[in-house]
């Protein structure tokens, strides 16, 4: 098998990714209903820890609890979203997301599948030991084995180097309409 540059850095990554989480009993598990309600507690934590990060106001007025209990029951049950937890004991320490997607198939994506990145998050006391990257690779494999072309991310300003460091690359065309 030939492997390009890119392709042999990747994997060095990884390898050392793996060589840190391995120094701690870290242990990966696909997210069930069952750590639901643990897993809404974190994802609104890490949208607060964000928003504060950037300089803006929490909203006080959004019931996230009840969209995103409806939105990871509803995905999960259809197959449109795979979560991989990081565990040290009892304790969720990382965690991540894909949904899937589907348009028209293009050139570069023609089977018309996209993955969806979200919900990257390594607790604070956790952070630089390589559960990120575990979880990224994860994430990224469910999407290869549901047959995305092309994975998108909006990216916060804290994970732009992980990402980077796995082979994402900027698309300066992505725009967005907020309603």
């Amino acid at each position: 098998m030939i492997r390009n540059s890119e392709s042999i850095r990747k994997m060095r990554i990884m390898d050392k990714a793996t060589e840190e989480a391995g120094k701690m009993d870290i242990e990966y598990k696909r997210l069930t209903e069952n750590e639901l309600s643990r897993i809404i507690k974190m994802r609104i934590e890490q949208l607060t820890e964000e928003y504060r990060s950037d300089g803006r106001t929490v909203p006080e007025d959004v019931d996230l609890e009840t969209a995103l209990m409806d939105f990871y029951t509803r995905n999960m049950a259809a197959g449109t979203y795979v979560s991989w937890l990081a565990f040290d004991g009892d304790k969720i320490v990382g965690t991540s997301g894909m949904s899937f997607a589907e348009k028209p198939p293009y050139f570069t994506c023609p089977s018309g599948r996209l993955g969806i990145l979200s919900s990257m998050y390594t607790d604070p006391a956790y952070r630089r030991q390589g559960i990120a990257m575990q979880l990224l690779d994860r994430v990224v494999k469910e999407a290869k084995d549901y047959g995305c072309g092309t994975i998108y991310i909006t990216a916060s300003n804290m994970g732009v180097k992980l990402y980077e460091a796995y082979g994402f690359k900027h698309n300066g065309n992505f725009m967005q309409f907020n309603f």
